[in-house]
């Protein structure tokens, strides 16, 4: 058969969400099934490194799809001739886009709708866009593929979806997060930290991660405990500024440490040196830095809204992420209290073990499977 996979989002050096997603389940697809002819769409010339075999032909297919304009030109009229020409089967889609007009089967992973509850978290045309599409993408798929039970529940809930039509598996973490010996831990941060043990946020700064609540937390935090500890944020920005975020951060001083994106090799190294990561999105859908963390042995406070208490099972501290005063109470608790700290790392590499990568793949492939058969 030939299959098609949407990978506009393999972008070497700019890997976030979609991105690793796409590359852990679709790498293990397509080495797993060699009887099978994959065609990789991009929107941009390729990384030789994402042709993952040789069952693989990748196509550039222009424009670039980073505009709401872009994205109707590309899956509308772009992808819709190159299905047609390849004579394709079957298009899988990692970031839940699709071609309406395209009569080819098509499976998608919708990994969350934030857009429907939090719409002014983002620009006015990704929220029309967002908001006008995907309940139609979710209708026009074969089969909707989402992340956790929470947002199967979410997506049927909001669209409408029959349960026969959708499923959920959770994510992954990559085998390259794993707890470091005392020595490295000093070494990394000696590097971003001055040496300080420090608390971790890691994602794209995006009102919906709720950085600004964890700043604010963190500067009561260190108003009562004053200790050395420091904050490092590691992600890339989106959509806008936050005046108000680069206020606190500028005022909070030496104690926030901004990375911007980090390479996954030095994003492990960072995160297992953490003293704990502090992840309190409103809204997440999975929470990936969840996992990571959990795998390094680095202990973790959460938000306790949508799924993340799912991912967190009890090996985590919960806390409301509209509260801060309640966020800054987690982040002394772990200071204070040496037994809570110990146990939560015991029990985070317990529960991040339950996470895999190669399970998700063999979930969406035998979704695809089903509908090429």
């Amino acid at each position: 058969m030939r299959i098609a996979i949407n990978t506009r989002f393999l972008l070497p050096g700019k890997m976030e969400g979609f991105g690793w997603y796409t590359f852990e389940v679709v790498q293990r697809i397509v080495c797993a099934h060699p009887e099978h002819d994959f065609y990789f769409y991009f929107d941009r010339p390729y990384d030789q490194k994402f042709i993952f075999a040789k069952n693989v032909t990748p196509v550039v297919l222009n424009p670039p799809a980073r505009h709401p304009i872009l994205f109707i030109y590309w899956f509308e009229i772009a992808v819709r001739k190159a299905l047609k020409k390849h004579s394709i089967d079957l298009l899988f889609s990692p970031d839940g886009y699709l071609s309406l007009s395209s009569s080819v089967k098509q499976v998608i992973t919708i990994h969350d709708i934030n857009f429907e509850h939090h719409p002014k978290d983002l620009p006015l045309s990704a929220r029309l866009y967002l908001r006008y599409f995907f309940p139609r993408f979710a209708h026009k798929a074969s089969e909707i593929i989402t992340v956790s039970n929470y947002s199967m529940e979410d997506i049927q809930s909001v669209y409408g979806i029959e349960s026969t039509k959708i499923s959920y598996c959770w994510n992954g973490a990559s085998d390259e997060y794993v707890p470091l010996d005392e020595k490295s831990i000093g070494e990394i941060r000696s590097k971003y930290s001055s040496g300080n043990p420090y608390f971790l946020f890691v994602g794209s700064i995006h009102p919906r991660k709720n950085l600004l609540r964890l700043l604010r937390a963190f500067k009561e935090f260190k108003q009562h405990d004053r200790l050395s500890m420091k904050i490092v944020l590691v992600g890339s920005s989106m959509w806008r500024r936050d005046k108000e975020l680069e206020q606190l951060m500028k005022a909070l001083g030496t104690d926030v440490v901004f990375t911007g994106h980090l390479e996954k090799q030095e994003l492990c190294k960072v995160t297992a040196a953490a003293f704990a990561l502090t992840f309190v999105p409103y809204y997440e859908g999975f929470g990936i830095p969840i996992v990571e963390a959990m795998k390094c042995g680095v202990p973790v406070i959460c938000g306790n809204r949508t799924s993340l208490p799912e991912v967190a099972g009890d090996a985590a501290l919960l806390c409301d992420p509209f509260d801060e005063q309640a966020i800054s109470r987690c982040m002394s608790e772990l200071t204070s209290d040496a037994i809570l700290y110990q146990d939560l790392k015991r029990r985070g590499l317990e529960r991040g073990a339950a996470f895999n990568w190669e399970h998700s793949a063999n979930h969406v492939w035998k979704v695809i499977e089903k509908h090429i058969k």
